[in-house]
């Protein structure tokens, strides 16, 4: 990347109190930025600022909101050579992958840019005495909402976390990992040369256990994904000071292939579903179950897929997975992988490192004879390592899917839809994608996706993507009479006429 360009994004960072960090490509281990970190005071700074230009930015008209981000989804089309060299540059994944990002951003913000007025219009409701009590619900912007962001889908959970936040009336501060904070500030400057006031959307660096907690500690809404372990964190501070929150967390997917699976085009599906940057995917599949009619012809055929994948991380689109991103996932990957290895587990492809092609890349890795002694049987990976197991039924593959104690992701494949929406609705998960892995469920924004136990709480896209970052308020009218005895009415006489009037109510059909 440019100088002049990483210099110019750093400079909108609320940054400099803390003492700066390097941050380097993983692809190359080449340096690209010192960046600055945030203070306690930097922090309060950047509230201070939101707190004000929340106030001017809720006061606009929807449309006039959601205006910004149309123009916001066209320059982002517009300029995503510039998008795509920085995501690839700060995490080593392919470009192909780096796209799936812009695009995601792109659809999000179309998305909610058309649906918002109609989300967050004024809604009449029934009152309690119907004609005499006007009541309706109305939708006030939370404050302040807090987007902590982690480093392996950089563009498409920042961005696309912050934009109906702010479409929604809210101002946002974002912490972006430091590996990545670059994609994030890159984001931010775009919105702005669509319309965004200043102030509406910062962005703070730092740590997530310092500076992280500092924003908890003041945000009106909390959005945060990344670990298990850290989320729950995240939730036992937010709910001491009773905000709200929504999580995004681990996942230990599971990818189902039926008797009557189409092999070649589901070995394919599998390969985008378990290699998608390098594997480092919360949606991303590390477990595969194969009727075993199928299991010899299937397996063969998704290894020689696997072993025609081209590595490399160069900024076009000539490879097909990327780099890992940091030197422990490397350590996790290869430690998964031995463990099984020494246990009994069968290396069906890859198996090793190849830092002949940069710091941090690991083959395209397939294990078979996988057994619950292993780590890699039960513990998320968030690797390019994928395991085969032998399934005799739909029965037996449900049970198996389900035997974890996440719930974000799974993938169905057959070539009977009914078939395979049955399977689905037994699966214990947030989504299931059908004849594909991940993006079909991921990239339909209209519809809310999230996940189940240890893959967190809350829900993204549809209208709960926007909606939880608003409060409800209801305002009730009455009209002409009280809701209470009438001058010169006992209260008895008042209990029997509202029994009479609560019967009628029900007899004709009113709520």
């Amino acid at each position: 990347m440019r100088v002049e360009l990483v210099e110019r994004l750093i400079a909108r960072a609320v940054a400099g109190g803390a003492s700066a960090v390097e941050v380097f490509a993983p692809a190359t281990g080449v340096k690209f930025a010192d960046l600055p970190q945030s203070s306690v005071a930097d922090v309060e700074d950047a509230f201070a600022t939101a707190r004000a230009a929340q106030q001017e930015w809720a006061a606009r008209p929807v449309a006039e909101r959601a205006a910004v981000f149309r123009r916001f989804h066209d320059l982002v089309l517009a300029e995503q050579s510039q998008i795509l060299d920085i995501v690839q540059t700060e995490t080593g994944k392919a470009r192909s992958h780096a796209f799936d990002e812009v695009g995601d951003v792109a659809v999000n913000a179309r998305y909610y840019a058309k649906v918002a007025k109609s989300l967050l219009a004024s809604r009449r409701r029934n009152g309690v005495i119907p004609g005499l009590t006007q009541v309706s619900e109305e939708r006030l912007p939370k404050g302040v909402v807090a987007v902590i962001s982690p480093w392996n889908y950089p563009l498409a959970l920042s961005a696309s976390d912050a934009l109906p936040a702010i479409i929604a009336g809210n101002a946002v501060i974002s912490r972006p990992d430091n590996q990545t904070a670059l994609t994030t500030l890159w984001a931010n400057e775009v919105a702005e040369r669509a319309g965004l006031p200043r102030g509406v959307w910062q962005v703070v660096l730092g740590r997530g256990a310092s500076v992280g907690t500092e924003l908890i500690s003041r945000a009106d809404y909390v959005d945060y994904t990344g670990s298990t372990a850290t989320g729950r964190k995240v939730a036992s501070q937010a709910a001491e000071r009773l905000i709200g929150y929504s999580l995004e967390l681990g996942g230990k997917n599971p990818l189902l292939v039926l008797d009557d699976a189409d092999i070649a085009k589901s070995a394919k599906g599998a390969v985008r579903a378990a290699f998608s940057s390098a594997g480092q995917l919360c949606e991303s599949m590390e477990r595969i179950y194969v009727h075993t009619d199928i299991y010899d012809e299937w397996v063969a055929a998704f290894v020689a897929e696997v072993e025609k994948m081209k590595l490399g991380a160069d900024l076009a689109f000539n490879s097909d997975m990327g780099s890992l991103t940091f030197d422990r996932q490397l350590t996790t990957v290869s430690a998964h992988v031995e463990e099984a290895r020494a246990k009994g587990a069968t290396v069906l492809a890859g198996g090793k490192a190849r830092p002949d092609l940069g710091p941090y890349f690991y083959e395209p890795t397939v294990l078979a004879d996988v057994t619950p002694g292993m780590a890699v049987y039960r513990d998320e990976t968030f690797g390019p390592v994928v395991s085969v197991y032998r399934a005799t039924s739909d029965d037996d593959a449900v049970a198996q899917a389900n035997d974890t104690s996440y719930g974000l992701n799974a993938s169905v494949w057959t070539r009977n839809v009914g078939r395979g929406r049955a399977v689905a609705a037994r699966l214990r998960s947030g989504a299931v994608n059908i004849n594909e892995g991940f993006i079909a469920a991921w990239g339909s924004v209209d519809a809310p996706s999230g996940g189940l136990g240890d893959s967190g709480t809350g829900r993204r896209h549809g209208a709960d993507g926007i909606l939880k970052y608003t409060d409800s308020q209801t305002i009730a009218v009455q009209r002409l009479l009280p809701i209470a005895p009438l001058p010169g009415m006992s209260d008895e006489t008042w209990a029997a006429t509202m029994t009479l009037a609560f019967r009628a109510m029900r007899l004709v059909g009113l709520k």
